[in-house]
């Protein structure tokens, strides 16, 4: 066959295989696979957690991973282009992702300078006897490590300056040492990728290995220390109540989509740079594997330290139960962590080692995402690239001094939760870039070109995940978490506790609205990016008359699912008080008996549309737009009705919201239980044998010649 047009041009490659796998490992397991991820096990079920995760990850992660890996490698360019390349009017989709890793780079390395902060404080301490700043025994350990990072380092305002009138999120002025950290945060990330790809590809020899090795210390730490079962049961003691709750399977969800860097552009991006004739399929699977690995190694020596802090405690007659310390966010990395070493021996030593390896995850996870934008910025405007990566460092460092700020916290936390909520941005372009590339574009080739160039081959099944299975599935959790989003108190953008406008709120939603008018804006830019696999332009399209039919039929399908949420929200959603079974004087089989309409036309849709394109396709012929658009548009449709169904029927169901009004966890056994036992050996029998499957397939395909063939 003859080279692709798309790649004509020439592009930096990366060194090696390993470089590449690395670099993605390093982009894929980040801060949120130490903290983000071990927080969200504890608090939506534990063991159950890894079901709806596990599936997430197998089930859509990895299939959306190679779709990503091929159509970097297939179009040779960033995000942007890259979608612009498949269909030009699908370049938006593209823009969304890169604006949405623009904002993360923003408050990310903000992170890394607290870590950055809290690693000096541990080296002091070296040198200080082995001595913390926030070392206090018992329940007053508790509150007196909390105060240390929120009064002492981060400044915030104090209970009386707040009682005074001062709001939470007003700025104040700029805190030092986080300002100084921010700084070198950003030249060290400039250093790391000024040279391009080749130079990250040496880089991440380093600091992807470091911070396994980090972990892999606090983990045999953890483990040997008395009372670990304790913390190891809050980690895998399955609570299978949880199972019912949406939150377990949204967050789940949410928390793939964010550790693997799926969606904002990165894994295009680098892809863009591989060899000609790289393996895709099995990289994934490594990509996707190790950062459930790291995500479980993380949260073994997290809760085993934690478990041992407890016991001391216990045994010092004042006791701190694991759940009171395993708070969210920034609390678990710089309160409760930091808490737990201080009550150990040696625990100077072990905090840096436990930060060293916080900055090391997050240092790739962060330049990967600013070479994912610097990457399409100069793809779009062909602008020089180290004068584009001066640019961009100056302005993230400035946007950043927000964040440094004394109410800076406030902003960072809840625009992070704008950006990384289930229902938010970048689940959304999950389900978006599925929806668009599977249905387009010829899914059918994309499979073809990742099989030429992989040790082992997709089969049709891959198609029918990205444009039916994921769709769906994505669209009914985004449906099922916006319900409850809309119906809970306060709202969007309003304080539940006061009724207030939340400014922080405000501007989250106000960035997340504004960043796809301005993909639009960006994607009607010229630049070189064409429509060049659309070989059936200006020949006559076929299945038009039922495409025509089909959309008639969705649009009254989409009526039903608008007028199911008009009615719900015009009663405040479903009241679950005990008892009440009831919604505007319906039982809950009559209000589930819309979106079950809706779901049953949505199917017609779909086969009529579906069946289109694909028979279009089979005969080498282009499908009606019309097709297109409606079977795309019907497996949303599809989706949303299911979620709708689900909010009905589990907003109704008394175990679901036990578990939802639940706030405190079943007391830990002493001994790891045997359902804990289950859990730990199926983790590690999926992982270690998943990876020695796809390093076999390697060592073979290796041996083999790799059976590649010459590009499409």
């Amino acid at each position: 066959m003859s080279e692709s047009p798309l790649l004509d041009s020439q592009r930096e490659n990366w060194g090696s295989r390993t470089g590449f796998v690395l670099a993605a490992v390093g982009s894929a397991v980040g801060l949120g696979n130490l903290w983000g991820f071990t927080y969200k096990v504890y608090a939506h079920g534990g063991g159950a957690f890894l079901i709806p995760y596990i599936f997430a990850m197998v089930a859509i992660g990895i299939p959306l991973l190679i779709l990503e890996l091929s159509l970097g490698h297939m179009t040779q360019r960033a995000a942007p282009n890259a979608f612009r390349a498949i269909n030009r009017k699908t370049e938006p989709i593209g823009w969304w992702g890169i604006l949405l890793g623009f904002v993360i780079i923003t408050y990310y390395p903000v992170i890394l300078a607290y870590c950055g902060n809290f690693l000096v404080f541990c080296v002091q301490g070296i040198f200080d006897g082995g001595k913390l700043p926030w070392a206090a025994e018992g329940a007053a350990g508790v509150g007196k490590a909390a105060d240390f990072f929120k009064y002492t380092f981060l400044n915030r305002w104090t209970p009386a300056e707040l009682a005074a009138g001062t709001k939470p999120h007003a700025l104040g002025g700029f805190v030092t040492p986080i300002v100084i950290a921010l700084a070198v945060t950003w030249v060290a990330m400039y250093l790391c990728i000024f040279k391009g790809v080749r130079l990250v590809s040496k880089v991440v020899l380093w600091t992807v290995p470091l911070p396994w090795i980090m972990l892999l210390i606090l983990m045999v730490r953890g483990l040997t220390l008395p009372g670990a079962t304790q913390g190891l049961n809050f980690f895998l003691h399955p609570t299978w109540e949880k199972l019912a709750s949406p939150d377990t399977w949204r967050w789940a969800f949410g928390q793939m989509f964010f550790s693997m860097s799926l969606a904002f552009g990165v894994m295009i991006t680098y892809a863009s740079f591989l060899h000609r004739k790289s393996d895709i399929n099995n990289n994934a699977t490594i990509i996707g594997l190790a950062d459930v690995a790291t995500s479980f190694m993380a949260g073994i020596a997290v809760f085993a330290t934690l478990g041992a802090m407890a016991f001391a405690t216990q045994q010092a007659g004042n006791p701190v139960p694991v759940e009171d310390v395993a708070i969210k966010d920034a609390g678990l990395a710089f309160v409760a962590f930091p808490y737990a070493l201080a009550q150990l021996p040696y625990a100077a030593w072990f905090g840096a080692v436990f930060f060293i390896a916080l900055l090391t995850l997050g240092i790739d996870s962060a330049f990967s995402i600013t070479e994912s934008v610097l990457a399409s910025i100069v793809d779009k405007t062909g602008w020089r690239r180290g004068r584009t990566l001066i640019g961009m460092t100056v302005v993230g460092f400035a946007v950043g001094l927000v964040y440094c700020t004394r109410g800076g916290l406030a902003w960072l936390g809840q625009i992070d939760e704008f950006i990384n909520n289930p229902w938010g941005g970048i689940v959304l372009l999950g389900l978006l870039e599925a929806v668009v590339v599977g249905w387009a574009y010829r899914i059918g080739r994309l499979r073809e070109h990742a099989n030429e160039r992989s040790d082992w081959k997709l089969g049709v099944w891959w198609d029918w995940i990205i444009r039916y299975f994921a769709p769906i599935i994505l669209s009914a959790l985004f449906a099922w978490s916006i319900m409850e989003e809309l119906t809970k108190a306060g709202g969007l953008i309003h304080n539940p506790e006061t009724g207030e406008l939340d400014p922080t709120k405000f501007v989250a939603l106000l960035i997340a609205g504004a960043i796809p008018v301005l993909a639009v804006i960006l994607s009607v830019i010229r630049s070189a990016g064409a429509n060049a696999h659309a070989e059936h332009i200006g020949q006559q399209s076929v299945g038009r008359r039922r495409g025509m039919v089909a959309t008639g039929l969705l649009v009254v399908a989409i009526g039903g699912v608008a007028c199911t949420v008009a009615r719900m929200l015009s009663a405040g959603g479903i009241p679950t008080e005990s008892g009440s079974h009831t919604f505007l004087g319906l039982n809950v089989a009559t209000i589930s008996l819309t979106p079950a309409i809706v779901a049953v036309l949505t199917v017609v849709v779909i086969l009529l549309g579906g069946r289109t394109v694909s028979r279009a396709e089979k005969a080498d012929r282009r499908p009606s737009s019309l097709a297109r658009l409606s079977a795309g548009v019907g497996v949303l449709t599809l989706g949303s009705a299911f979620g709708l169904i689900l909010y009905c029927l589990v907003a109704l169901n008394p175990i679901a919201a036990a578990t939802k009004t639940s706030e405190t966890a079943p007391a830990a056994p002493q001994e790891l239980s045997a359902p804990g036992h289950v859990v730990l050996a199926l983790m590690i029998a999926m992982l270690v044998i998943g990876l020695i499957w796809c390093f076999y397939r390697a060592i073979k395909a290796g041996k083999n010649g790799g059976r590649q063939v010459s590009e499409i």
